[in-house]
């Protein structure tokens, strides 16, 4: 199996260090490129300036509560946009606010996790996240 391409959305250092040690204890071969911002991921994900040789993601992890532009926002822009639409997108944040709940799905999130505190518990969730989307669910080809 090719490894999987994921740009995780985080500008929490210690949450992309979980993250990446999450995945990297999984079963799945991948790439995680991380994004400390809003604009830093529209550029990757757009391939602009220093990412102008990014591969396209094959998911996007992506907090709410980003500087310079929020969640919903890159959001939105990923959702609206007819070559990146197509990108699995998964909030992963620490809120579990039912407004941010429905705000997201109604923006054609594709799944909306909350991060659990725990240190055990994160690392669960990322392997389960990782374990469903690459294993079980069947992904477009990337373009």
């Amino acid at each position: 199996m090719k490894a999987v391409d994921i740009l995780l959305v985080e500008d929490n250092p210690g949450d992309v260090r979980l993250t990446q040690e999450a995945l990297n204890e999984g079963r799945i071969s991948n790439t995680l490129h991380v994004a400390s911002d809003g604009f830093e991921a529209m550029d990757f994900l757009n391939k602009k300036g220093k990412f102008k040789d990014a591969s396209t993601p094959d998911l996007v992890l992506l907090d709410l509560n980003l500087p310079k532009m929020n969640g919903f926002e890159v959001l939105e822009k990923i959702k609206s946009d007819e070559h990146l639409k197509l990108i699995p997108v998964i909030v992963l944040t620490t809120s579990q606010a039912e407004h941010d709940i429905i705000t997201s799905y109604s923006m054609h999130v594709n799944c909306f996790v909350s991060k659990p505190v725990e240190y055990d518990s994160f690392m669960n969730v990322v392997k389960c996240i990782e374990d469903f989307w690459f294993t079980i669910v069947k992904l477009p080809s990337r373009v």
